[in-house]
């Protein structure tokens, strides 16, 4: 198993940029895939960025180039560079893992808030 810690959550302004971290441990966080996924009250969870264990990337057509997903297996942490950020960005952020060849995330962390003012 893996145990997910996220971190970076605040306030900010509309055009303003956060990073969010995410720290791992447990077993090999190099074998997992990982994702960031996010909820806005009264909104289904949604997938924001994912980054797989071959370091493959993948964005949800809605940011439009403004977010960066990021890992670092040498100290288990997942990072999610978020640029230009909207009030529609205001939302939990969960960092997410899942082992190889699994289609599910199996793995949460408990999730940090973002807001976003206008």
């Amino acid at each position: 198993q893996v145990q997910l810690i996220e971190s970076g959550g605040r306030f900010v302004q509309a055009g303003g940029s956060l990073r969010l971290s995410c720290a791992a441990s447990g077993r090999a966080f190099s074998i997992y895939d990982m994702a960031w996924f996010r909820q806005a009250p009264g909104k289904e969870r949604e997938l924001v960025a994912a980054v797989n264990s071959d370091r493959t990337r993948s964005y949800a057509d809605f940011l439009k180039g403004r977010f960066t997903i990021s890992r670092n297996n040498a100290m288990n942490t997942l990072s999610l560079q978020m640029n230009n950020l909207e009030p529609d960005d205001t939302a939990v952020y969960y960092c997410a893992a899942r082992r190889i060849m699994s289609s599910t995330y199996e793995f949460w962390g408990q999730g940090t808030q973002v807001t976003v003012s206008s």
